[in-house]
């Protein structure tokens, strides 16, 4: 599992797999988010089969499916309220780990600079210096 951290309370992953979760209970995660829709996926890592091994193994399980270019402001909402109510780290997941990285970052807009979002996502391998614009307009909006 290639889990990516982007600040001390929030780190995404390419998909996850079932036999995944228990490492991520071992490393502290409190609660997953899955980013992915069920469209993508084989049945056997549908949201219904993750969420099942995630709360089995103590955790909460969120379901936030994007679909790549659908991204919407109500999908940035409900990834910033998992992780703002979640007491303990989250890990969200997608295809790459893109989508997810891309909705901490919207998440983050306004409670940090754009530059050190930017750093983060850099330093974690997902270069996106093209969504500087997106940032610092959200960031204007708060």
């Amino acid at each position: 599992m290639d889990m990516r951290a982007l600040s001390p309370s929030f780190a995404v992953a390419p998909q996850i797999l079932p036999e995944d979760v228990p490492a991520l209970a071992e490393a502290g995660v409190a609660a997953v988010i899955c980013n992915r829709p069920d469209m993508e996926n084989p049945v056997e890592l549908r949201a219904d089969v993750l969420r099942a091994a995630v709360e089995a193994a103590g955790l909460a399980f969120y379901d936030n499916p994007v679909v790549g270019g659908g991204l919407s402001l109500e999908d940035v909402q409900a990834q910033a309220q998992v992780m703002a109510e979640t007491d303990g780290p989250v890990l969200a997941y997608c295809a790459s780990g893109t989508r997810s990285a891309i909705l901490w970052a919207f998440a983050m807009a306004g409670e940090m600079s754009t530059d050190d979002i930017l750093k983060a996502l850099s330093g974690a391998g997902y270069a996106l210096e093209g969504m500087r614009p997106q940032l610092d307009a959200l960031a204007a909006q708060r």
